[in-house]
C-alpha cells in the first residue's frame, strides 16, 4: 500500500497575517493610528461616524481635542452611500467596494485594505477610520493591520448576538 504524506495546513490565514503585518508597519512609519469598526448591516457605524466627525446630529465629539487629522476607509460590497454620506464632513474618505475586484466578499481583509492604501494619504491624517463591511461574522477572522477593534451592536438586533456570534465579542476591544 503506497503512503501519500499529507501536508496540514496549520494556519489557514497566514497570508492574510503577513499583508496585515505590512499594512501596519506602513501606519506606523505614517504615524496613524487605526480602528476597525465592525458590525451588523444597518447598526449604525457610519452614523457613529457622523456623529463623531461633527455631522448630522450636532458638534462633533472630537472638538476641543485639538487638531485630529482623520481618514475613513469606508467598505462595502457594493456603491458609495456611506462613503458619499462622510464626504459631506470634508474629511478624505476612500471607497472599497469588495464586489468588483473581490467577489463580494463579505469582510475586508488585509489585501483589500492593502489595495485601497494609495488612495489614502496617511501621512496627511492621524487616525483611520476602517468602516469594515456589516457582518458579525467573517470580519472578525480577518486582521487588517488595525490598533483597536470596535463593534456597535444595536439593541435592536437582539440580546444573543453574543451567543451567536461569539468571535466577533471576543476580538473587539
Amino acid at each position: 500500500m503506497h503512503r501519500t504524506k499529507v501536508r496540514v495546513a496549520t494556519d489557514v490565514l497566514d497570508a492574510n497575517e503577513t499583508i496585515a503585518r505590512a499594512n501596519r508597519a506602513d501606519f506606523d512609519r505614517a504615524g496613524v493610528r487605526v480602528v476597525n469598526l465592525m458590525s451588523a448591516p444597518g447598526a449604525g457605524k457610519t452614523m457613529l461616524l457622523e456623529r463623531v466627525l461633527g455631522g448630522g446630529l450636532g458638534d462633533g465629539l472630537l472638538d476641543g481635542l485639538g487638531e485630529v487629522r482623520v481618514g475613513v476607509l469606508e467598505g462595502d460590497v457594493q456603491g458609495s452611500f456611506d462613503a458619499d454620506r462622510l464626504s459631506l464632513l470634508h474629511v478624505p474618505v476612500t471607497q472599497l467596494n469588495t464586489d468588483p475586484g473581490f467577489g463580494g466578499e463579505c469582510h475586508l481583509d488585509a489585501n483589500m485594505v492593502r489595495s485601497a492604501l494609495g488612495a489614502m494619504a496617511l501621512e496627511e491624517i492621524d487616525l483611520l477610520v476602517i468602516e469594515n463591511v456589516g457582518n458579525l461574522v467573517c470580519p472578525a477572522e480577518f486582521r487588517v493591520g488595525e490598533d483597536r477593534r470596535a463593534m456597535i451592536s444595536s439593541v435592536t438586533e437582539g440580546e444573543d448576538k453574543p451567543l451567536k456570534y461569539p468571535l466577533m465579542f471576543r476580538t473587539c476591544e
